[in-house]
């Protein structure tokens, strides 16, 4: 199958099908487990559980339609196999939000505020690296793994970094409606449309929208500069910790919150978390721009020889 034909089935599928699918998981949680937290959850979180889901059930069927065979072609290489590249993309990837966190706390926006007992904020740090870990992991594969490789092979690499990014972005930038009064087999389908809301807010896709794509456009143009997915991998981890933890660490001060400008608890809708990735982009950049493009193996573009 063409990639861009495999790569739209795939998108479709996964998000027709968790917009079909999360009514009937909702219908079915309510009655087998109605007093559960699972069942108390808004409704917007059965939506995106069920993307999920259906993106990592779907992540095989769709490499093997790219004609990807092998765990090196989409860019898997253990990580203990490059330990270097790992641990300058985990250093790389926490100093740099680490700093965007310091920003608002040096400014007297936010102050250092861990919240809960001290075995509670351990909770969270761990928690934080754990899902570092795993998101990082999973989103490398799916994002500049299978996503990235199709684009490259069907228009090359500028289209593939370009493009795998401002996806990347969009599935990022999802919005948290409401529980709705009730759910039929079109709430799936009208939650879906509600998570999209954030795009016609203007103040939001700037910076927060910008930035997770510059993220992406980081990720993928070190896949196509490495081959691989290792450096990317600590990045990502890097980047997961603080935006999961920063939150919990933090909490906003009294008076004007300017989060239009510093951001909020989400740290990456402020426009320095932007500033500094756009850093990063231009340090990545610069210490890659000799090397030569190493996609890895099965990924040229179709009408290359």
């Amino acid at each position: 199958m063409h990639p861009i034909r495999a790569l739209l089935v795939y998108l479709a599928a996964v998000f027709g099908g968790a917009a079909t699918l999360a009514p009937w998981v909702h219908r079915a949680v309510q009655h087998l487990a109605p007093d559960s937290s699972i069942a108390h959850q808004p409704f917007h979180r059965y939506v995106s559980r069920c993307l999920l889901f259906l993106a990592l059930l779907g992540l095989f069927p769709l490499v093997r339609a790219l004609g990807i065979r092998s765990a090196a072609a989409l860019g898997w290489i253990l990580p203990t196999r490059e330990p270097r590249r790992l641990v300058i993309g985990l250093v790389l990837g926490f100093a740099s939000l680490a700093l965007a966190a310091a920003v608002p706390v040096i400014a007297g926006i936010r102050e250092w505020h861990p919240q809960g007992t001290a075995s509670v904020v351990a909770r969270h740090i761990i928690n934080g690296a754990v899902s570092a870990v795993v998101v990082s992991i999973l989103e490398e594969l799916l994002f500049r793994g299978a996503v990235f490789g199709a684009l490259r092979r069907a228009h090359g690499a500028a289209i593939a970094v370009v493009g795998s990014a401002v996806l990347y972005s969009v599935v990022h930038f999802f919005d948290r409606p409401g529980t709705p009064p009730f759910v039929d087999a079109w709430t799936g389908w009208t939650t879906l449309g509600a998570m999209l809301h954030g795009f016609t807010q203007w103040d939001r896709v700037f910076p927060g929208f910008l930035t997770l794509a510059v993220a992406g456009g980081i990720l993928a143009w070190i896949r196509e500069r490495t081959g691989s997915l290792t450096v990317g991998i600590g990045l990502h981890a890097g980047w997961i910790f603080w935006l999961k933890s920063f939150g919990a660490l933090t909490r906003g001060l009294p008076g004007p919150s300017g989060a239009a400008f510093w951001g909020s608890a989400k740290l990456y809708d402020g426009w320095p978390a932007c500033g500094i990735l756009i850093g990063v982009a231009l340090i990545v950049f610069g210490a890659t721009r000799s090397t030569p493009p190493n996609p890895g193996p099965e990924t040229k573009p179709d009408h290359a020889a």
